[in-house]
């Protein structure tokens, strides 16, 4: 018996868009990481990318539990001495609407070449518009 191994110009990717309004940010994250990762097709392999693209709209609209607006952090640093900043939850989305559903996507992926690959898949926008109404994307539920 023979392995079969899928090659990528034999895979044909599709586009997704979940509304991401009123949603939990990590199970948002999650279905997002795992649609662009490849993980929900028979043929998945682990070190190629045959995930689909993912467009993700009303990020701004997103929601956390309990007291995380107040209590989850988002540092970065310059690179200079005393260069660290930090932001909680309620003050990077009101900044960057689209930084914190990024950022959680992102932790999920592969830390690598791979990982940066996915990434490149995902389309996240802050309001209800987005300009890839011509891929006529399909609604993904979550």
């Amino acid at each position: 018996m023979k392995t079969i191994w899928t090659k990528p110009k034999d895979v044909q990717e599709q586009w997704f868009i979940i509304d991401a309004e009123g949603k939990t940010l990590g199970r948002v994250a999650a279905k997002v990481a795992s649609v662009v990762r490849g993980k929900e097709k028979a043929i998945f392999t682990p070190h190629l990318d045959f995930g689909d693209k993912v467009v993700v709209i009303n990020a701004e609209k997103i929601h956390i539990s309990g007291k995380k607006a107040e209590n989850k952090m988002y540092h970065r640093h310059s690179g200079f001495v005393g260069g660290m900043k930090s932001d909680n939850f309620a003050k990077t989305l009101a900044k960057k609407p689209t930084y914190p559903l990024e950022q959680a996507i992102k932790g999920m992926l592969p830390h690598g070449p791979l990982g940066r690959k996915c990434f490149r898949n995902v389309k996240v926008y802050a309001g209800a518009q987005h300009p890839h109404l011509a891929q006529k994307p399909q609604e993904l539920i979550v």
